[in-house]
C-alpha cells in the first residue's frame, strides 16, 4: 500500500450511499411531506426505495443517447411524479413537488464522514465524483458540513457513472493521471468501472444503505487497493 500511497494526490468519493444515508433521509422528508398534506397509511421507506429504484433506469436513458443530457435534479423530479402516481398520491402542487424533490439536497451524512473527510483533506484533494448535479452536491455539502476541495461529478464530466468519461474527465480537470486518484465507494460496480480507467480503488462498507435487509455490496467483490469499514478507518490507513 505504501507505493500506492506515495502516488496518490486526490480521493474521489461516491456520494449517495457512500457519504450520505439517502434512504433514511428521504423517508424522513417524505413522511414530513405526507404529514403536511394529510397523507396517511404510506410506508415511506418503500416510497424512498421506489424513488431510488428509478435512479439507474433514468440515467441509462441519458447514457444510451435515448434522451439529451439532463441533470439529476430533472431526472429525480420525473421519477418523483411516477412514484407519487404509483402510491396513488395526486394533486400535489408544483411548490410542494419541488420542495420534496430537493430532499436529495438535504441528505444526512453517515456518522464517520465529516471527521474522515476532514482528516483526509489534510494530505489529499478530496472531491465528490457523484452523479448528482453541482447545485445538489453544493447544497448537501453546506448543510452537512462536507469539506470538499472541489465539486466534480456527472455535470462537470457531462457523463453519468459508470461510463469511463465520468472518471477520466474529472481526473483530467485536476491535471492528474488516473493512477494518482483513488475512487472511494460502497458499490462494487462503481469501483470496477473506476479500476478499468486505471484509478486506484477503495471499498468502504455501508451495510445499512438499503436498510436492515440489504443483500448487495456487503463485501468487496474484487481485490481493491484498500478495503475499510468507514472514512476514519481510511484516514488511519493513509496516515491522516
Amino acid at each position: 500500500m505504501k507505493a500506492v500511497e506515495m502516488q496518490l494526490k486526490a480521493l474521489f468519493f461516491d456520494v449517495f450511499g457512500t457519504c450520505v444515508d439517502w434512504r433514511n433521509s428521504i423517508a424522513r422528508e417524505a413522511a414530513e411531506f405526507g404529514s403536511m398534506h394529510g397523507i396517511r397509511n404510506v410506508d415511506w421507506f418503500r416510497f424512498s426505495d421506489a424513488w431510488r429504484g428509478l435512479y439507474e433506469p433514468q440515467m441509462e436513458r441519458v447514457r444510451s443517447g435515448e434522451r439529451a443530457w439532463s441533470k439529476l435534479d430533472t431526472l429525480h423530479l420525473e421519477s418523483l411524479k411516477i412514484v407519487l402516481e404509483r402510491f396513488r398520491i395526486f394533486d400535489v402542487g408544483n411548490e410542494a413537488l419541488d420542495n420534496l424533490n430537493r430532499a436529495w439536497h438535504r441528505l444526512d451524512p453517515w456518522p464517520d464522514v465529516v471527521e474522515g473527510l476532514t482528516r483526509l483533506k489534510t494530505q489529499y484533494i478530496v472531491a465528490p465524483n457523484s452523479n448528482g448535479n453541482i447545485s445538489l452536491i453544493v447544497n448537501m455539502a453546506k448543510r452537512a458540513g462536507l469539506p470538499w476541495d472541489v465539486i466534480l461529478g456527472a455535470e462537470t464530466a457531462r457523463a453519468y457513472k459508470p461510463t469511463p468519461e465520468a472518471y477520466l474527465r474529472n481526473v483530467e480537470l485536476l491535471g492528474l493521471a488516473p493512477e494518482e486518484v483513488m475512487m472511494v465507494a460502497a458499490h462494487n460496480g462503481d469501483l470496477a468501472a473506476a479500476r478499468v480507467c486505471d484509478l486506484r480503488t477503495c471499498f468502504v462498507l455501508r451495510p445499512q444503505e438499503h436498510g436492515p435487509e440489504q443483500t448487495s455490496d456487503l463485501m468487496a467483490a474484487r481485490n481493491y487497493d484498500i478495503e475499510v469499514r468507514d472514512f476514519c478507518d481510511l484516514a488511519m490507513r493513509l496516515d491522516c
